[in-house]
């Protein structure tokens, strides 16, 4: 059956025809107008191939896009079936930019947005890096679905990309600074013109000037409204059009009802005007949103910088060693075994190991150590690194995207990806205040019109405009991520948003031993001789027996003969024998010598000694002796860390308990334990018997944090309250932790705890001031002592006060 076509539509997609356009295709021997090329061509298509009868049986129209809801173009490429957003088999995620954010209000907006959305299992949205962490059911939801339905509230969100990422910022930026001058240029102008009117209060100023100024005013108003107050009006429509009430929607009002209050009294020539409170507000507020636009970058900053590390290019020597030609490539395409040359200045692609040369390395941006680290041939190198002084030739280990830095920026799409419990309050009690002000506000301009109906519309203005739900929505994101980003600096990275909530209140602290409290490898911590030889020769000897051993202990051996003045070993072994599990034999000097355990060097040395050894709990005894005699003991063990003695005592200071959990032997555990001061400790235990440790803390009420290296402690990481893992280059992959301490050092588990309480404060300083303020000025308003000016002073200025008090996290 024939559809009933309009003459005057596009014969293909039903759509207007535009006047005068010439667009038509001849079909059945008619000439058929289209509305577009598009439709001409599609058309013109259909009749080459022969199927004109398409037109003759359908039944409707092509279909068009006048109703559809436009998704950005990178929505199609994407389905749950793309590998980048498998989380299992019955779930997706992703991470995603959003554009368009203008304060907390957003956030809040899109979240409730999304969670609406059927299938959408998480949705979290980071104010300061303006990124979106979504969760997902695989059958129940497609990425084309979140991307419009944050369309469909005003935002365009797309996957994330660090480049356009940088871009739109840049641009949001200007866009911003534009807006700031406009509404500062309209504000100053008005204010020239309604001065007189404030000076002439005995009535020298004439009705036809008074006019005359109220017209000009009008005019130099329409520019900030129109343009200036667009984020405010364009927030709050989309707030109402999701059928919330968002933060912005007491701003639109407030300024609406001060612009269209005093267009009325401008015509009808009765009443007050408010242009001045009106562009005065438009700018202050302006002015807030531009400095916590410029907060949000300065706390996202960190992370900005590690998502810019890796660079784009590299330079790939094809024909080395024969050929030293490079030629530009880019970093993506980069395979294992490939020839790089990095110069000066530039940054490594990949992970790599130095086949030739020797330079220092800047690792800052990934463990946050400022000094630069000597690296030389036959050494490896992490993606990301940036070469400080001599050119070096690399073979690629992994692909850029296997890098460490790759496996660190994989860790921070899910850092920030959601919030803890104080910013969720802080959002639940935002969203309750904009309906109870706007209900108190109706109620205060009804009371003013029965009590003096003059005052109702200013006192209404004011109350809606002296409100501050933004400072109070900004206390807490604001706060974290100045903190995140501080810490950052300092290479500690914050995966999960409850990381500094939970340490500040934590009630224990549990610490594995090796690798964490430890080195993680044996060192040389005393002598003691036996026989006449001294203590310098005898570990002379020790070395040259070692040289070539790849032992742990060979290699402590090897550490503190180098420290020995010269720094170089006199002595070189002949002869040299290994019995595995016991030492070594070999002759030096023309002596013959013997290192390894008792049993073994008693063979050469005679009848073992008694147990002379002091302080030899917990340590590895290493012999050495010669035909007849003994020379010496030496006495090895995993050394504590240097800063574990302060780390440990700090958190003894703060009232923590402090437990060791080790897998090693019960005795070394004590030891360490002892050594430390901490109180309870338990060795020989396994991975489970950690977790079931710790289990049974938490039953008891405590909060647990605990403390271990990422890779044998995965269960007991995941199972704490709140968890740190000493990252590492392969590990970083593999952290099961909450936080990842970058440069492996413990004194960051230190840093994190004192930033922990500073921020835990700071939020309390920024909520309290926020309640503080609320409390204070909107009676303040509602009583008339205010006027819509001096609320918009104070509004702007609330939320500056509560941006630079996060701002001081930043600091170390």
């Amino acid at each position: 059956m024939n559809a009933v076509l309009q003459p005057s539509a596009c014969f293909h997609c039903g759509l207007p025809v535009p006047a005068g356009s010439s667009w038509n295709v001849t079909i059945d021997d008619v000439p058929r107008a289209m509305c577009c090329p598009g439709c001409e061509a599609v058309a013109q298509t259909i009749v080459d191939i022969g199927q004109s009868a398409y037109y003759r049986d359908r039944d409707e129209y092509a279909v068009n896009a006048a109703d559809a809801n436009m998704v950005p173009p990178e929505l199609r490429l994407y389905s749950n079936d793309d590998a980048q957003f498998a989380r299992d088999a019955s779930s997706c995620e992703a991470t995603l930019s959003v554009e368009g954010i203008r304060c907390a209000a957003c956030v809040w907006l899109i979240e409730r947005q999304l969670t609406r959305l059927p299938g959408v299992q998480a949705a979290s949205l980071n104010v300061a890096t303006e990124r979106l962490y979504v969760r997902w059911s695989r059958a129940q939801c497609e990425p084309g679905d979140i991307l419009q339905a944050v369309r469909q509230v005003g935002y365009t969100a797309y996957p994330y990309d660090a480049v356009r990422h940088g871009e739109r910022l840049q641009k949001a930026s200007k866009t911003l600074g534009r807006q700031l001058f406009v509404a500062g240029l309209s504000m100053m102008q008005v204010m020239m013109y309604v001065a007189p009117a404030y000076l002439a209060e005995d009535g020298t100023l004439d009705d036809n000037m008074a006019s005359l100024m109220r017209w000009a005013s009008l005019l130099l108003t329409l520019p900030a409204i129109c343009y200036s107050a667009m984020p405010f009006f364009q927030g709050a429509w989309a707030s109402l059009r999701a059928r919330t009430l968002g933060m912005d929607v007491p701003v639109a009002l407030g300024i609406l009802a001060a612009f269209f209050g005093s267009v009325v009294a401008t015509f009808t020539g009765r009443g007050e005007v408010y242009y001045d409170s009106a562009t005065m507000f438009i700018f202050l507020l302006l002015c807030s949103r531009y400095f916590e636009l410029q907060a949000r970058r300065k706390a996202a900053s960190a992370l900005e910088r590690l998502q810019h590390a890796l660079p784009a290019s590299a330079s790939l020597m094809a024909g080395f060693p024969d050929n030293r030609a490079t030629t530009l490539v880019p970093a993506g395409s980069l395979a294992v075994g490939d020839i790089l040359l990095v110069k000066p200045g530039e940054a490594i692609a990949a992970d790599s190991v130095i086949i030739e040369g020797s330079s220092a390395l800047d690792l800052s941006l990934l463990t946050g150590e400022s000094a630069a680290q000597r690296r030389k041939t036959g050494e490896q190198v992490p993606g990301g690194a940036i070469n400080a002084s001599a050119a070096l030739i690399l073979r690629v280990l992994k692909p850029a995207r296997e890098s460490t830095l790759s496996d660190l920026l994989k860790l921070i799409e899910r850092a920030g990806s959601g919030k803890p419990q104080i910013a969720q309050w802080a959002d639940k009690v935002a969203a309750w205040f904009v309906l109870g002000l706007l209900l108190f506000a109706v109620a205060v301009f009804a009371f003013w019109s029965w009590h003096d109906p003059a005052q109702a519309w200013p006192v209404a203005i004011a109350v809606l405009v002296v409100s501050c739900p933004c400072a109070l929505s900004l206390a807490t994101p604001t706060a974290l991520a100045a903190a995140t980003d501080s810490l950052l600096r300092r290479g500690v990275l914050i995966v999960q948003p409850h990381v500094l909530e939970t340490l500040h209140r934590a009630t224990h602290i549990v610490f594995d031993k090796t690798g964490t409290l430890t080195l993680g490898r044996p060192v040389l911590r005393q002598i003691e001789g036996l026989g006449s030889l001294s203590e310098d020769d005898c570990l002379q000897v020790a070395a040259a027996l070692e040289a070539g051993s790849a032992h742990p202990l060979a290699q402590a051996i090897l550490a503190a003969a180098d420290e020995l003045p010269g720094q170089q070993l006199r002595m070189h072994a002949q002869q040299l024998q290994e019995v595995q599990g016991q030492g070594l034999e070999g002759i030096v000097d023309g002596v013959r010598y013997r290192l390894g355990n008792a049993a073994f060097v008693a063979a050469i040395a005679g009848p073992p000694l008694g147990d002379t050894a002091i302080g030899m709990q917990g340590m590895t005894p290493l012999y050495l002796g010669t035909q007849g005699r003994w020379l010496t003991r030496f006495l090895l063990s995993d050394a504590l860390r240097p800063e574990a003695r302060d780390v440990v005592a700090y958190f003894h200071r703060r009232g923590k308990q402090v437990v060791l959990l080790s897998g090693d032997q019960e005795a070394l555990t004590q030891s360490v334990a002892t050594e430390l001061g901490i109180n309870t400790a338990c060795g020989e235990c396994l991975p489970d018997e950690k977790l079931d440790f710790v289990q049974q803390l938490q039953a008891t009420g405590a909060v647990v944090a605990m403390v271990g290296d990422g890779i044998n402690d995965a269960a007991v990481l995941s199972g704490a309250d709140v968890s740190f893992a000493m990252g590492s280059g392969a590990a970083l992959a593999q952290a099961h932790a909450d936080t990842v301490l970058l440069s492996s050092q413990l004194v960051s588990v230190l840093d994190t705890a004192k930033t922990a309480a500073r921020s835990m404060r700071i939020i309390r300083e920024n909520l309290g001031w926020a309640t503080l303020y609320n409390l204070t000025a909107i009676p303040a308003a509602a009583l008339g002592f205010l006027n819509p000016w001096l609320s918009g002073v104070g509004m702007a200025a609330s939320s500056a006060v509560v941006i630079a008090n996060a701002l001081r996290l930043r600091k170390a």
